[in-house]
């Protein structure tokens, strides 16, 4: 007797298929459009950051397993950037933890702490891994949709508390949010904190866009009164040193929640990146000139695509933070961002990102289409060009 067929993917992965960045950068070279879609820089960063790695390499430091915990140079690293940057004192040794990027310690973060049933409420629209890694812990993922209201995307405090029920597990942040580049206020993480004590939620946080804030400031979390030792605020040097495929993240916490992490973290990667580490701690003691000067550069290219978006017939919210406007497409006569973004390369040489598959609630997101500006200028000054013949 045949057995009867089963499904070879895990059922908690059913509707997981290839990302939509793979699929429109795949598209991008398929065409030779200027890809505006994925979040990738299209230079390197500091020289000084890139000869720090090839001096680990040559000198043989981290060629091997580096240690399960990550290299001490780049905890104490860590460690002294939150102090400096946050006034947050974390012990290196035992409240600090290297990962394989932001991804895998958001993955090892949801694996180590969320039982299957519990409940995580995510800000919609999330980054996608968001979604694929609450359905692997077993979760159910709660949405609570930022809404465009005069320009921005904002957070509707009322609808954040009414998600929260008996089995709500914890709260998962994205500030500065990718990809409506909202940066939450002060106010608004006030609210969040106190929600949280109130209801004895765990909170993860995503910060991978912390010094990418053009307006307002980028505040901690983890900061706020009661909120250190239940915060697990994780970071990663891809985004602030445009070294993207180093792949180099972090976990800072309490001790307890820093274990709990690293059980799940180890039986995912166990190590990574090892030269790569040592290179990351040079690149969190640059001076601060560094910081306030790829700001500025970023800030300047914003400004420079927002305008030409806008010029070229979309609806643009400019971002506080990241480095990704959102747009809506219907002053364009479109009204389906996902049909629009693959017809896009064919009508004018440009590829971008559908937001829609970054909510549960698709209605939400349909008319939402996402850009990168993360670009040199003359490449951006390129796609200004090609998309302004959508007027005409």
């Amino acid at each position: 007797m045949t057995p009867s067929p089963r499904p070879l993917l895990n059922r908690r992965l059913a509707g997981f298929g290839t990302t939509i960045f793979a699929e429109m950068s795949a598209l991008a070279t398929a065409t030779g459009s200027v890809n505006l879609g994925q979040g990738f820089p299209d230079t390197d960063g500091p020289e000084e950051v890139r000869e720090a790695a090839v001096r680990a390499l040559r000198d043989g430091r981290g060629n091997q397993y580096p240690p399960g915990p990550g290299v001490p140079e780049l905890r104490t690293a860590i460690a002294e950037h939150q102090r400096r940057r946050y006034a947050l004192g974390y012990d290196p040794d035992t409240e600090v933890l290297v990962t394989a990027g932001a991804t895998e310690a958001i993955a090892a973060a949801l694996l180590a702490l969320v039982e299957p049933g519990d409940e995580v409420i995510a800000l919609e629209p999330y980054y996608d891994s968001y979604a694929a890694c609450i359905a692997m812990a077993g979760g159910t993922r709660v949405p609570v949709t930022l809404r465009p209201s005069d320009g921005r995307f904002r957070l509707d405090l009322d609808e954040l508390r009414a998600a929260v029920t008996d089995r709500t597990r914890l709260l998962l942040l994205n500030t500065p949010h990718n990809p409506t580049g909202t940066v939450l206020t002060r106010e608004e993480l006030s609210a969040v904190a106190a929600l949280a004590v109130e209801r004895d939620l765990l909170v993860i946080t995503d910060e991978v866009y912390e010094h990418l804030v053009f307006e307002g400031e980028h505040l901690p979390l983890a900061g706020f009164p009661g909120m250190r030792e239940r915060t697990v605020t994780v970071s990663s040097a891809g985004k602030t040193f445009s070294f993207t495929g180093w792949k180099v993240g972090w976990v800072t916490s309490s001790p307890d929640l820093v274990n709990a992490v690293r059980t799940a973290k180890q039986f995912l990667t166990y190590v990574s990146s090892g030269p790569f580490q040592y290179a990351v701690a040079a690149a969190l003691r640059l001076p601060d000139e560094y910081f306030t000067g790829f700001t500025a550069d970023l800030r300047a290219k914003r400004d420079l695509l927002a305008s030409g978006l806008a010029e070229a017939g979309f609806e643009v919210f400019r971002p506080a933070g990241t480095y990704f406007v959102t747009t809506d497409i219907r002053p364009l006569g479109a009204t389906d961002g996902v049909a629009f973004c693959r017809e896009l390369p064919a009508r004018c040489g440009v590829v971008a990102i559908p937001n829609e598959v970054f909510y549960d609630a698709k209605e939400a997101g349909t008319s939402f289409v996402r850009f990168a500006f993360c670009k040199r200028t003359e490449v951006l000054h390129d796609a200004i060009s090609r998309l302004k013949r959508l007027r005409s």
